[in-house]
């Protein structure tokens, strides 16, 4: 079998969201933010916070991991934590209105009990925000039960370093933070101002290739896979000739949370035209993250959902599921695709 790499072609471009999917790859922490809540005003308030929280690791770097510089004030005095029950949300009093300065400012409420946090692990960040002239609850992680797990500690993706550096699973914080984070001129108690209550509620390192059960009963008509000590996969077509419908087979079958819709996943894969000609391969430039709302072919879609983190999966994509009738860069129309896919993380 020759492997003949071509022109990459990303499983997220398909003929009915190419140009959308290509300008989210091109954005993938924008795309990881629209993804933290499900409700429109906690995405855009968790938005809102992705950028203050950028620009307070600037202003404030070199700062306590506990509390930022400039935390005083009213965080401190109207501001409070009643309690902390595991796996519920913190009750927490403010004394509305809580004047915020024109940056954003943090202070611990709450040390965690939970293993501390290392770097390049994936953080699950819990969090709510109140209005801070009238103390009002405008969006909360916990009732919809969908925690931000899209930032990784020590990436470039995720500035406040400072903030998390060695802190505890369970730790909780209160965050002001201002209208305007763009502007140096931001009046106290501005419309928008938030007061935030944030506690990282777990910390997983992402997995490096698939690992699991290897499954012994595959089919042996299926194409032959292989892999190299780093996982990277290798294949035989075994004289395969497609299928007219999606082959979703587990090669090794992963321990880890099922992959549910909609969700966020990390992965590598391989994908190969049934001649054995590889058209596209995450393995060389590392693994990436992209939706299964529908960013992705409609047989990545339906194949990866419902499989555990660390597996590999085998896909046969048939071209109504793939790209169709529609040459797709080196992907001639009405192929079948085969892909080896490794389920990183799933968020």
């Amino acid at each position: 079998m020759t492997s003949q790499k071509a022109k990459k072609t990303s499983p997220a471009s398909s003929p009915d969201t190419d140009t959308a999917t290509q300008t989210a790859q091109k954005s993938a922490g924008r795309q990881r933010a629209i993804a933290i809540v499900v409700a429109v005003i906690a995405v855009l308030a968790v938005i809102a916070l992705v950028a203050v929280l950028a620009i307070t690791a600037t202003r404030n770097a070199g700062s306590s991991s506990h509390d930022s510089a400039n935390a005083s004030g009213d965080l401190t005095n109207k501001v409070s934590l009643v309690s902390a029950e595991k796996g519920k949300e913190p009750t927490i009093k403010i004394n509305a209105p809580v004047s915020v300065d024109n940056s954003v400012a943090y202070r611990r409420l709450k040390e965690g009990t939970g293993a501390v946090l290392k770097d390049g692990q994936r953080m699950c960040l819990n969090m709510a925000a109140y209005d801070a002239k009238t103390g009002k609850k405008l969006m909360s992680t916990w009732s919809t039960k969908q925690p931000d797990c899209s930032a990784t500690h020590g990436s470039d993706s995720q500035p406040l370093r400072t903030m998390f550096d060695k802190e505890r699973v369970g730790t909780i914080w209160a965050m002001s933070t201002p209208a305007d984070s763009s502007s140096s001129t931001t009046s106290a108690n501005a419309q928008g101002a938030s007061v935030w209550v944030i506690q990282l509620s777990g910390a997983v390192t992402d997995l490096k290739k698939a690992t699991g059960t290897l499954v012994t009963d595959v089919p042996s008509d299926l194409p032959k896979v292989t892999r190299a000590k780093n996982g990277k996969p290798s294949i035989d077509m075994n004289g395969y000739k497609g299928s007219s419908t999606l082959v979703s087979q587990d090669l090794i079958r992963g321990n880890g949370a099922t992959v549910k819709q909609g969700q966020t996943v990390k992965v590598h894969y391989t994908g190969w035209l049934l001649d054995g000609t590889q058209f596209d391969s995450s393995w060389g430039r590392g693994a990436t993250e992209f939706s299964l709302s529908g960013g992705v072919i409609k047989g990545w879609q339906q194949g990866l959902a419902g499989k555990k983190v660390g597996s590999q999966v085998l896909l046969v994509v048939p071209p109504t599921l793939g790209y169709g009738s529609k040459k797709q860069g080196s992907i001639p129309a009405n192929s079948t695709l085969v892909f080896v896919v490794d389920i990183l993380a799933a968020y």
